[in-house]
């Protein structure tokens, strides 16, 4: 539909004002006027995420007010003595908390605990687009100023996981980005791209490019970088088998594995799987912790492996080449089972869900050889 919007301003006179107007023959007096003509797709029409893009000045916020004006997401300041989780809506409930936040990318439990300013650009990115996802109580979100803080790389992977959650259903809301940054239009997979550059629209789902993990032999140096992001200890086995996944040659993903003894079924257990924050959100760790299991599962024996992160419990949950050993369930620290389980921070102290899973994928032998894995 065409949408027109026509926005004044009043010009204060001045002797400042008379010189500049002198300097650059303006008029002086009265005020400011500017006209903007542009089309934008019906709000009853089917259609999930757009955009609007342009430089700075080129009215992209004053179209996205005027045109979706009970649907712009109004920042509001967090709370500086309070975790990120008790500043959501108190309709929130945790389980949608945790879903939400998981769903944007910000999948690290012990900075769910942080107050906002001690988090990074990056973290409060996701912080902001999980709130603004579950503040407003209709089904579209208008987000000003899309990815505007953050580096390119946050702001890429950060536009496929919001992207992701809403093509999924994950969250329950149309989107709208507004920015003056053309390099997430693919990465968002737009359904619709208002370029206020034209203006023109254009019309039709953009793909996003692929991301390519590269993964090699780690040491235990490596996972320093990782260790403070696991979201249950710090610590590495000084037998574990290590492995690194990089993206663009930037550190992104670590997986760790161990021998697991067992009187019948002697296999392999996943030990740790971490993917930095900055790379969360698009399924990196799940395809780390994927391919690892299909070289260990080449040297013959079984691929065990046990959870409480609710994003890999669903991911697994949902994949042929997963088995469900042991739904999940809540593990007690005081039960016989916590001194094999139990690892969460004391500032969870009520225990945790596990589910158990058993590997059932392809196995990659060629790639479990290159990589030094004895068959």
């Amino acid at each position: 539909m065409q949408f027109d919007v026509t926005v004044t301003c009043p010009i204060h006179d001045s002797f400042r004002v008379r010189q500049v107007a002198g300097m650059f023959d303006l008029p002086v007096g009265g005020s400011c006027r500017e006209n903007f003509s542009v089309e934008l797709p019906d709000l009853t029409a089917d259609w999930q995420i757009g955009l609007i893009v342009g430089p700075s000045g080129s009215g992209k916020t004053t179209v996205a007010r005027h045109a979706f004006g009970d649907f712009f997401y109004h920042p509001r300041a967090w709370p500086h003595d309070r975790a990120i989780i008790d500043a959501f809506p108190n309709a929130c409930g945790i389980k949608q908390i945790i879903r939400t936040l998981s769903a944007v990318g910000f999948s690290s439990p012990p900075a769910w605990l942080k107050p906002y300013h001690v988090l990074s650009n990056g973290e409060r990115f996701r912080c902001d687009l999980a709130r603004a996802l579950l503040s407003n109580n209709d089904d579209l979100v208008v987000f000003d100023e899309f990815t505007s803080v953050v580096d390119r790389t946050v702001a890429k992977i950060g536009s496929a996981a919001v992207s992701k959650a809403i093509r999924r259903g994950q969250v329950a809301a149309r989107f709208v980005a507004v920015t003056c940054h053309y390099d997430v239009r693919r990465w968002l997979e737009p359904d619709w791209v208002l370029d206020m550059s034209g203006p023109s629209l254009h019309r039709g789902r953009l793909r996003r490019p692929p991301i390519r993990l590269e993964i090699s032999r780690a040491t235990r140096d490596d996972w320093r970088i990782f260790a403070r992001h696991h979201y249950l200890t710090g610590t590495l086995h000084p037998s574990a088998h290590c492995f690194l996944g990089r993206v663009n040659g930037t550190p992104a993903a670590f997986t760790a594995v161990l021998p697991f003894p067992h009187p019948t079924r002697p296999g392999w257990r996943e030990h740790r799987t971490v993917c930095l924050p900055d790379f969360q959100g698009v399924g990196i760790g799940s395809a780390m912790s994927d391919y690892i299991a299909s070289l260990f599962v080449a040297t013959g024996k079984p691929y065990f492996s046990r959870t409480s992160h609710p994003a890999m419990i669903a991911h697994r949950a949902h994949s042929a080449d997963w088995r469900m050993r042991r739904a999940p369930r809540m593990v007690s620290k005081e039960g016989p089972a916590s001194r094999e389980t139990c690892c969460m921070s004391d500032a969870i102290s009520l225990g945790r869900i596990t589910a158990g899973f058993e590997y059932v994928g392809q196995s990659r032998m060629r790639e479990a050889r290159s990589l030094g894995i004895q068959i």
